[in-house]
């Protein structure tokens, strides 16, 4: 009896936490960002969103010149492309490939087909000092996320040099902070991810872009993508080269 009554207690205790568990993991007080999202438009620039020109400092300027012209007669190395390196924030954001977000409790984890990128995304963490970041310069980053009620904010800092903002050779330096607002609309069919892009080295003034991306349920995660190589039909998506 007493064992009975024991498994029964653990029962209980294990199933309620079960619960609590599944609660946090869906979002409970939060919101649902979750699923395979795929967009409909790509384009080799990111670009503010409303239009403008970019606020380029006269670094900024004076890189981007040297990048783009680097990238067209190949003194400059697009390692994403050539090497299979992660493309970087905001870069990524553009991706023509699908990609997957799941939510458990304490943490958002975004899988992208390109490249084979995660990013693990910590939630209501303190965010560190830049000086604190120094020692763990990443390609994507390090990031830290909070819910403001339905929309997932994300701060990201912490990277190295080694990327592009965008595939047309926007630079960065170590102080670039990306800062993301990612939330669903339409009825949870359509995902908008707002990143504002400040880096006092490069541009004069923080600047924001919008991604849109459409809910496939009926897509998977092709975890074969080798860069360079023929992978997934991606031709559906507008803008992508011919």
């Amino acid at each position: 009896m007493k064992l009975s009554a024991a498994l029964i207690f653990f029962a209980a205790t294990w199933g309620a936490s079960l619960a609590v568990s599944a609660a946090s993991a869906a979002g409970a007080g939060s919101g649902d960002v979750s699923g395979i999202w795929w967009t409909n438009n790509y384009s080799s620039e990111i670009r503010p969103m409303g239009g403008g020109a970019l606020p380029f400092t006269p670094a900024g300027s004076d890189a981007y010149r040297k990048n783009a012209a680097g990238l067209k007669d190949g003194t400059v190395e697009d390692a994403a492309r050539k090497f299979c390196v992660p493309d970087g924030i905001p870069r990524i954001l553009a991706t023509p490939y699908p990609f997957q977000i799941f939510q458990s409790p304490g943490f958002v984890t975004i899988v992208y087909e390109q490249n084979h990128v995660f990013r693990t995304i910590p939630l209501d963490r303190p965010v560190p000092k830049d000086e604190e970041l120094v020692a763990y310069p990443y390609y994507s980053g390090n990031s830290f996320g909070h819910w403001e009620g339905d929309t997932l904010v994300v701060v990201t800092k912490g990277f190295n040099e080694k990327t592009f903002i965008d595939a047309s050779g926007l630079p960065h330096s170590d102080q670039l902070h990306v800062t993301e607002r990612i939330r669903t609309t339409n009825g949870g069919k359509t995902l908008e991810d707002i990143a504002t892009v400040e880096d006092p080295v490069m541009f004069a003034k923080p600047w924001s872009a919008r991604f849109v991306y459409d809910l496939h349920p009926e897509v998977r995660i092709d975890t074969a993508y080798i860069c360079g190589e023929k992978h997934r039909d991606i031709s559906r998506v507008r803008g992508v080269p011919k």
